[in-house]
């Protein structure tokens, strides 16, 4: 019996009866695209890798399973079921040949042989061992694919699982490192996307939707954020301009999502000869949430003015995203944020 042959008529099967795909919230993902290949030249690229299942469950992926055909070995797919699940960061994958199952704890060690699937709701509690109700909240908002036509890259969500993680753990200070061209805007986007339908707020509260702040350097940066975001309701978007504060006469409050750059927030007029930003217009606890573009140009660091915005904003759960590893120019930022996250290089992006 071939593997697609075993595939149909034993492992579809198991996992059906394992739950999967059956219970509420929970999917199967066949033939799921891990990388494309990396380009060769001409056009041309070389062999992606492909999981034959990922286990997903309340929009999450918690497990890999390797087909094999019924006449090999049950473990002939170890090698690859650990490598995706190392590739995906998934804790638990599975090697089977229709007449067992293998598994494995990427996270423990532990593997050996299992009588059958585990089923949606323990392999959950096997991932997730404590109660955390933003996790639970969180893990109701999927991704915006735009109807599954711009599905994240798999480092993508890696990197907004990470974050949302750490929101759900209470963490004030998080970093992201990746590469220059990797998406970290739609990155920050997806996290974005889950705060706000989540109504996840500085009160840990549900009652209102948080009011998030993108800070950048430079005007084309927050101009390409506000764009990337078209998705939100118009209304909840609001670009921070000198010019509208000017004609106002007041910064701008109404809205979930501020976008704008240092050096507005650090202009204002003069009163009583003294200097008096935009950003202290607002109160320090106004922003549930700040997402700091290229944070390693100066927002981190202790000497630059535009830290001063950060420091008034302390309330605030801050993320900064860098594509900068760590080294001796831009230490304040890693002391700032603490230890990345996640991180993606640029030769994991060239490989992949």
């Amino acid at each position: 019996m071939n593997e697609a042959d075993t595939r149909a008529e034993h492992i579809d099967p198991a996992l059906k009866a394992a739950g999967w795909g059956v219970v509420d919230g929970s999917a199967i993902q066949r033939e799921y695209r891990i990388t494309p290949g990396q380009l060769e030249g001409y056009g041309r690229r070389g062999k992606g890798l492909k999981a034959d299942y990922v286990l997903i469950y309340k929009n999450t992926k918690l497990a890999i399973v390797e087909a094999k055909a019924w006449d090999e070995e049950l473990t002939a797919g170890v090698g690859q079921a650990k490598d995706y699940a190392s590739k995906l960061a998934i804790r638990f994958t599975y090697s089977t040949n229709g007449q067992g199952v293998y598994g494995i704890d990427m996270e423990t060690g532990e593997e050996g042989e299992h009588l059958s699937f585990p089923s949606p709701e323990e392999l959950w509690n096997k991932t997730f061992s404590e109660v955390n109700t933003w996790r639970d909240r969180f893990s109701q908002i999927p991704f915006e694919d735009k109807g599954g036509s711009h599905p994240a890259r798999y480092y993508q969500d890696i990197a907004v699982n990470r974050v949302i993680e750490a929101v759900s753990n209470d963490k004030q200070r998080i970093l992201l490192t990746l590469a220059t061209g990797t998406g970290k805007t739609f990155i920050a986007f997806q996290i974005a996307w889950k705060l706000f339908h989540s109504r996840w707020n500085l009160s840990r509260k549900p009652t209102r939707r948080p009011r998030i702040l993108f800070l950048a350097d430079r005007n084309i940066l927050a101009d390409q954020a506000y764009n990337a975001f078209s998705a939100f309701p118009e209304d909840a978007l609001v670009r921070i301009d000198p010019k509208d504060i000017n004609k106002k006469g007041k910064a701008p409050k109404n809205g979930s999502l501020f976008f704008t750059i240092f050096q507005t927030f650090m202009s204002g007029p003069l009163k009583d000869g003294q200097p008096s930003p935009y950003f202290g217009e607002y109160p320090a606890d106004f922003f549930d949430f700040i997402i700091i573009d290229e944070c390693h140009r100066g927002g981190a660091n202790d000497e630059s003015s535009w830290r001063s915005i950060l420091d008034y904003f302390s309330p605030a759960v801050q993320l900064g995203l860098t594509a900068t590893p760590r080294r001796k120019d831009n230490v304040d930022t890693y002391d700032y944020f603490g230890e990345p996250v996640f991180i993606y290089s640029l030769k994991e992006g060239i490989n992949d």
